[in-house]
């Protein structure tokens, strides 16, 4: 496993966008929010996602695996290198952070006549009386 493999994977999802944070963290989002970090000033690499909460507390007993700093409250896990998981299993957990942001990320309004957001169904539309 390797820093390109992780960044040929994060880019292969649907909607997803890299860009170079915090000193040398590739950030990988969907709709502007994190789902992957890596790590590149590490030696070595680390990488960090979110994780479902029932997968966490597992995780966390493999050795090479710690809560992520300032984000381990969210349920996101660092791995401190990236051979700790075998592959397919690190691009599942990958995919289900993706998936677990995605759900929760909001969507693009689409612009109606006139400039008007279009209402969504279901939602209402608040006025000043």
């Amino acid at each position: 496993m390797n820093v390109d493999f992780i960044r040929r994977f994060c880019l292969s999802l649907p909607e997803t966008t890299e860009s170079l944070q915090w000193g040398e963290t590739l950030c990988f989002k969907v709709r502007g929010k994190l789902f992957v970090l890596l790590s590149l000033d590490a030696v070595p690499p680390t990488v960090c996602f979110k994780t479902a909460p029932e997968r966490f507390a597992e995780l966390l007993e493999c050795e090479g695996i710690v809560i992520a700093p300032y984000v381990g409250r969210y349920k996101w896990v660092l791995l401190e290198r990236l051979d700790v998981l075998p592959r397919q299993e690190l691009e599942e957990l990958i995919q289900q952070s993706y998936k677990m942001v995605v759900a929760k990320a909001p969507r693009k309004q689409k612009k109606g006549p006139k400039g008007s957001a279009k209402k969504r169904p279901g939602e209402r539309r608040h006025s000043r009386r």
